[in-house]
């Protein structure tokens, strides 16, 4: 039977003829590059001239804006003075001319309202009270004291 070689030495033979190969290959083709050098400085070379021109042209324009200034905010408490309660009565002058069976001059009384609605009406009890009104003191159209006070989850004008 005869001997199988190793991997490594297969590669060593395999590479070794190779190389003695392409050693007697390049004598001959060595020979036959010295004529084509030859016959080519013979002929005239070409020149070749290349002239390259670039022009680049760039614009840029930049316009600043000019970031926004900070906006300064006062703020200003202003006491808003409790309503003041006006009353007016008015009384019938009696006549002086003593008695008879005249009617008798009795007093009328009449009062406004200090605080009205925005519709110009004099407020009644019951009704629903503005912000700027809380804790105001006004009469009814009547001349009945009422305030506005918290009541059952809102603020309403309740007598005082």
């Amino acid at each position: 039977m005869p001997k199988v070689l190793s991997r490594r030495k297969q590669f060593w033979i395999g590479g070794t003829a190779l190389l003695v190969l392409g050693a007697a290959g390049c004598s001959q083709s060595g020979q036959d590059d010295a004529a084509k050098v030859a016959a080519a400085s013979a002929r005239p070379a070409p020149t070749v001239t290349v002239t390259v021109t670039a022009t680049a042209t760039a614009t840029a324009t930049e316009t600043a804006t000019p970031a926004p200034a900070p906006t300064v905010t006062k703020t200003k408490t202003v006491k808003v003075p409790s309503p003041t309660v006006t009353k007016t009565v008015t009384r019938a002058a009696s006549s002086g001319s003593g008695g008879s069976g005249g009617s008798s001059g009795g007093a009328a009384k009449t009062s406004t309202c200090s605080i009205r609605s925005n519709a110009g009406n004099c407020y009644s009890a019951g009704q629903f009270c503005r912000n700027s009104d809380h804790g105001a003191l006004t009469t009814t159209a009547s001349g009945a004291r009422i305030k506005c006070n918290y009541s059952g989850s809102a603020w309403r004008w309740s007598y005082a």
